[in-house]
């Protein structure tokens, strides 16, 4: 083993944070601006603000079309193309190849990941609903799995807090199920899209088209979008990185203002494989990190540490963090560690062809089109005998072409510029039961290069999933049929759990330290100076996409951290 030498000041700080992407870059920067000396470990290569290669190129620039070959994929992607559309060259940089990065499956887990300074903040999807107590109430409601120690009261200052910051473009509509937020003026609605809101409204009037709540700066204030920021310019290209600081990412918006307290340290190819645990004090005393590049083995210490390395990431480190104290796992007394995993489930919708409307386009390629919040078991009225929960859509109306089959030469090149038909398309996510018996665990008989044991996944979509994903396919075609639309197909192709990158669970917040692992602040129950706010602290998964709900809850806990230690209790 190579023993770290550096002086002990050099590897202790006030704070560790573990990984950078939308929580844990978040978690860096509150840290920070409270002024405590922070150490960001990312496990990944470094990448800063601007390092995205294919940002300006065109499709034709990129070998291949931006088509990834089949060879490559068979070597390097075989699991992270499970998503056919996924991997393309524009940004297969950002991904992990499955050779270098692998696990094993019980039952299919689709893992898309990326490791590097920023994380999956660099390719989201940028989508940011807030939840409300129908999610929060929902568990002890319907007797599943456990209460959440916290309601949307808790929690709501603090969605105010990080939209702000994040920029929010959306609407407001005035729906529980979906609490209006502090939003930027939204992309609006082209003119199809707005027809099927006002369409779908006259049918259906529960169920509202509106615009989606997407992290891209429509309008831009720097004195408020602090970092890297600039308007988005809707070229709709961000899943390679941007460099106008468009939308919202670590590395354009809270790891420079991190940076610029002056109490930012973030080391990359840091391989956190434990967190260190001492039993005389009762908290953890640092991390244990491997250098991914030497493999030099190097302890860090601080006075609290943040967990943000993704739901599996998080308690891969904390299930390997074992000692004679948590020999299960650090803070697992009660045996959930790594149980509960969830995702929403998707590969189900529809779409159809809009006719009129031949005499309108658009301008620009918008970072988001429309949603339709949940609109099932949201009440009395809209109760369902068949399954509990619900779905929601995400969807957009775009102009296709009018190429005849078999054109080629000039009749293909003017079919080119003559625009098709509107055609509608929806797909929807539905929300997946917290199962105990939905989970990840660690084969430590099986190590990866870094010596560190295989994740193992064992999760699939159960009966409530099933029936809920049929009545979300029929109501897609009613609202399609409700806008006029013709040529209607339709799909239910099951995901496996992980393909909506979505994850969630596996070391979820309760009242009980006896049925879950951390409190209603996001710390472990058992191991006060350690806080998880990725998505492995989520109790429920809900419908709405769940990143903006992290930053809250990372802010939020952040906050109550400083309490304690300004308290002498951390």
């Amino acid at each position: 083993m190579n023993l770290n030498t550096k002086g002990q000041a050099e590897v202790t700080y006030d704070a560790i944070v573990i990984g950078s992407g939308i929580s844990g870059g978040f978690a860096a920067m509150e840290l920070c601006k409270k002024g405590y000396k922070t150490l960001v470990l990312e496990r990944g290569r470094m990448v800063k603000h601007g390092d995205y290669p294919t940002a300006g190129l065109e499709a034709w620039d990129m070998p291949n079309q931006n088509m990834v070959t089949a060879e490559e994929i068979a070597n390097h992607y075989f699991k992270q193309n499970r998503l056919s559309w996924w991997v393309k060259e524009d940004h297969k940089h950002f991904i992990n190849k499955d050779d270098e990065y692998p696990y094993d499956e019980v039952e299919r887990f689709d893992w898309i990941r990326g490791h590097h300074v920023g994380g999956r903040s660099i390719m989201w999807g940028r989508h940011c609903y807030r939840w409300s107590d129908i999610d929060f109430e929902a568990n002890v409601k319907e007797g599943i799995g456990v209460d959440w120690p916290i309601r949307y009261k808790d929690i709501a200052p603090w969605y105010d807090y990080a939209e702000t910051f994040v920029g929010v473009s959306g609407q407001k509509e005035g729906l529980k199920q979906v609490p209006d937020g502090k939003f930027l003026p939204p992309f609006p609605l082209n003119c199809a899209e707005q027809h099927m809101r006002e369409a779908v409204a006259k049918v259906y009037p529960e169920r509202v088209v509106t615009p989606g709540r997407v992290a891209n700066l429509s309008e831009y204030n720097p004195e408020v979008h602090k970092g890297t920021r600039g308007q988005c310019q809707t070229r709709d290209r961000c899943v390679r990185g941007c460099p106008f600081g468009g939308y919202f990412s670590s590395l354009s918006a809270t790891l420079p203002v991190a940076e610029a307290t002056g109490n930012l340290n973030i080391r990359p190819d840091s391989v956190v494989h434990e967190i260190v645990f001492d039993k005389q004090s009762g908290k953890a005393s640092g991390v244990r990190v491997k250098d991914g590049l030497t493999g030099e083995e190097i302890e860090f210490s601080a006075r609290i540490i943040f967990c943000n390395a993704s739901t599996v990431g998080t308690t891969a480190i904390l299930l390997n963090s074992r000692s004679e104290t948590f020999p299960d796992g650090l803070g697992n007394s009660s045996g959930e560690l790594g149980h509960n995993m969830m995702d929403h489930h998707y590969g189900m919708g529809a779409a159809g062809t809009l006719p009129g409307f031949e005499d309108t386009y658009y301008k620009g390629r918008k970072p988001g089109g429309f949603y339709i919040p949940r609109f099932r078991n949201i009440d009395d009225a809209t109760r369902r005998k068949d399954y509990v929960r619900g779905f929601g859509y995400q969807g957009n109306a775009t102009r296709g072409k009018n190429i005849p089959k078999g054109a080629i030469g000039v009749d293909l090149k003017e079919s080119i510029f003559n625009p098709g038909p509107y055609r509608i398309g929806m797909t929807c996510f539905g929300e997946l039961l917290p199962y105990h018996e939905n989970r990840m665990f660690l084969n430590f008989d099986k190590k990866d290069k870094y010596g560190l044991p295989i994740i193992t996944f064992d999760a699939k979509l159960r009966e409530n999933e099933m029936k809920m994903r049929q009545d979300g396919v029929q109501c897609a075609v009613e609202m399609l049929e409700a806008a006029g639309c013709q040529d209607i197909t339709f799909y239910n192709d099951a995901t496996a759990p992980g393909a909506c990158i979505h994850e969630m669970g596996t070391a979820r917040m309760g009242r009980d330290p006896k049925t879950s692992v951390l409190n209603k602040w996001n710390q472990l129950h058992e191991v006060p100076n350690v806080f998880v706010t990725d998505g492995a602290c989520m109790t429920s998964s809900g419908t709405q996409n769940p990143s903006i709900t992290y930053m809250a809850l990372t802010a939020r806990a952040v906050d109550h951290a400083h309490k304690e230690v300004n308290a002498g209790r951390l």
